[in-house]
């Protein structure tokens, strides 16, 4: 049993970060021409970079911060039914959430650094 819900959370976390890896994609293609005027006016790739995975960064903080709490009282009231009691600690709960916004940001890493190496040029052609 716990073999299969090791693999069934591994598979959750690959399905989360390939829709975190979708949406990433699709907030650098609708904002590529804003990202090649940038580029024009003289933005580096790492402000660039830093702009597209502030947004990024900034949902996953406020979505570890309403699941700690929630995620504390369920395992606190979990374990208190068991005959032998462990007490939780407070680092495992910001090590959850340090690993979640690790692995958002190698998620959303790819799609900003080819957002910040695209051409200008091929993007405001159009205009």
């Amino acid at each position: 049993m716990a073999t299969l819900s090791n693999y069934l959370a591994v598979i959750a976390i690959i399905i989360s970060c390939l829709g975190l890896f979708g949406l990433s994609a699709f907030t650098a293609q609708r904002r590529l021409k804003e990202i090649s005027i940038r580029k024009v006016l003289g933005a580096n790739s790492f402000s660039i970079i830093r702009l597209l995975s502030t947004d990024f960064t900034k949902m996953v903080l406020i979505a570890v911060t309403i699941a700690l709490p929630i995620s504390y009282f369920i395992a606190k009231s979990w374990l208190e039914e068991f005959a032998y009691r462990i007490d939780l600690e407070w680092w495992l709960f910001v090590g959850a959430g340090l690993l979640a916004l690790l692995i958002a940001w190698l998620t959303v890493g790819l799609q900003t650094i080819r957002a910040a190496q695209v051409n200008p040029v091929e993007c405001l052609i159009d205009e």
